[in-house]
């Protein structure tokens, strides 16, 4: 027995041998503990960079599979299962990060997270009219443990996003849309919404989940040619009730992802640009490609009207998941997002009058939509947020400040698909780069806004209301 377990010990060191050449071919170390290769236990500290800088045991352990795992335990813990654990991955041949088993999320992420929101409050007012919101979009959650793309980190970038709750500092949580990639089988695409819809939302921080063009699974259905893999308001039925229910959430009707938030003399108005008719054809499969389709239509844009009717005293930002005009003033929708535009600069204006939108288009998505701001008072639309585009820009046309923020989705610099402005991020998984998040501070006093960024996304933005 003696001679096997000193067999075993050494096939450890030869194995960590290995490893440790690999790492320095390779030149990739994230933490000291990466350092680790070899079966057995450790006293680590603040040195190594444990989490909060506390006196750990670090276990090295290998699975049936031969795989090398890592355990962290406090010391001064009498719990048998360890707090943080992760796994050596081959394809990155290294340490992924550490994950709490508790939160699921990973605790270089959390410190970070706390840098980031010191680094917010260094540049916002506290007190009335100055408002923080925190922002994420596209997540493109997909099952599939992918290093350099979307896959199961979007689930992570999600939860992690959420730790922003416990800053004491938001109002309000914002989704942009495109959950999901919309890639999957239906049956996962409805379960990875459930799994976000129930990382994001909070009894904390009052929230707002926005549909994207993904989010009606329309990419497996275009792949694979196939009857539509979602039934009719599958993205409705999972993640506008809960939304809907909470206290402080306004809105005329719970049918087409319009509603509205009050903070201070701040208004927070949802549109929903995935706004499509669920029309099958006789093989089953959609008219309209959601992915493919960007719209708004006659009955939101009547709710959208009523809602600024209804806007006296406030200064009101919309947020989307397309954005419905380019830095041109062109319709970057495919169906009326001129349309909507001139409505709220007529808003802006004080104006009465009638929309009208037909020629040429499908019936469905023709317009005849009475509106009069001449009664509201002392209102006005500042801003519109929205994401899409994978990168971030801005863009103000006739007194609205259009910003888009880019994408938490990881973009490996090597996919076609990377937007260039990803691409200049040479974005990698576990690095800082992976994710993208937002706080946006609104001081209605001071006349401005400010984004800030973490991950790959600007630090701080600033733009004159």
């Amino acid at each position: 027995m003696g001679v096997f377990k000193y067999a075993k010990r050494l096939a450890d060191k030869i194995n960590g041998a290995k490893l440790h050449s690999l790492f320095k071919k390779k030149d990739v170390q994230l933490d000291p503990m990466q350092d680790y290769l070899t079966v057995g236990e450790y006293h680590v500290d603040g040195e190594q960079r444990t989490p909060n800088d506390q006196p750990y045991t670090l276990t090295v352990y290998q699975d049936e599979e031969k795989v090398l795992h890592q355990a962290l335990s406090l010391e001064s813990t009498d719990k048998l299962e360890p707090e943080y654990v992760r796994r050596y991955s081959p394809e990155l041949q290294r340490y992924r990060a550490f994950v709490s088993r508790k939160t699921g999320r990973r605790y270089v992420v959390e410190e970070y997270l706390d840098r980031f929101i010191e680094r917010v409050k260094g540049h916002i007012r506290t007190g009335q009219n100055s408002v923080n919101v925190s922002v994420i979009t596209d997540t493109h959650y997909k099952d599939r443990n992918s290093m350099d793309f979307y896959g199961w980190n979007g689930l992570t970038h999600v939860n992690e996003f959420s730790y922003l709750d416990d800053s004491g500092l938001l109002s309000l949580k914002v989704h942009l849309g495109d959950w999901i990639d919309g890639s999957d089988t239906g049956f996962l695409g409805e379960s990875e919404l459930t799994k976000l819809r129930d990382s994001f939302k909070s009894d904390k921080v009052p929230y707002i989940l926005i549909k994207g063009n993904h989010d009606e699974n329309d990419k497996f259905d275009e792949h694979h040619d196939l009857r539509a893999s979602f039934p009719e308001n599958e993205f409705e039925g999972i993640m506008w009730p809960a939304m809907y229910q909470q206290k402080g959430i306004h809105y005329i009707s719970r049918q087409h992802g319009v509603c509205y938030y009050d903070v201070d003399d701040l208004r927070f108005i949802s549109v929903n640009t995935s706004d499509l008719p669920y029309y099958l054809d006789a093989q089953g499969r959609k008219k309209y490609d959601a992915k493919l389709t960007l719209a708004v239509r006659e009955d939101q844009i009547e709710e959208i009207i009523e809602i600024l009717e209804q806007s006296s005293n406030k200064q009101i930002i919309l947020m989307s998941h397309a954005n419905p005009i380019n830095r041109k003033g062109s319709n970057a929708l495919k169906y009326n997002g001129r349309s909507l535009h001139e409505l709220l600069v007529a808003f802006n204006q004080g104006e009465k009058g009638e929309m009208h939108s037909s020629f040429g288009l499908p019936p469905e998505f023709r317009l005849a939509n009475e509106f009069d701001f001449t009664n509201v008072k002392n209102a006005r639309i500042i801003a519109y947020f929205c994401g899409h585009r994978h990168r971030e820009d801005q863009y103000r046309i006739n007194g609205i400040q259009y910003i888009l923020f880019n994408c938490s989705a990881l973009m490996g610099p090597n996919h076609a698909l990377t937007t260039k402005y990803n691409k200049n991020w040479k974005r990698q998984i576990d690095h800082q780069t992976e994710f993208a998040g937002y706080i946006v501070n609104i001081d209605l006093q001071r006349h401005y806004i400010q984004t800030f960024g973490y991950g790959a996304a600007s630090k701080r933005r600033i733009f004159y209301i």
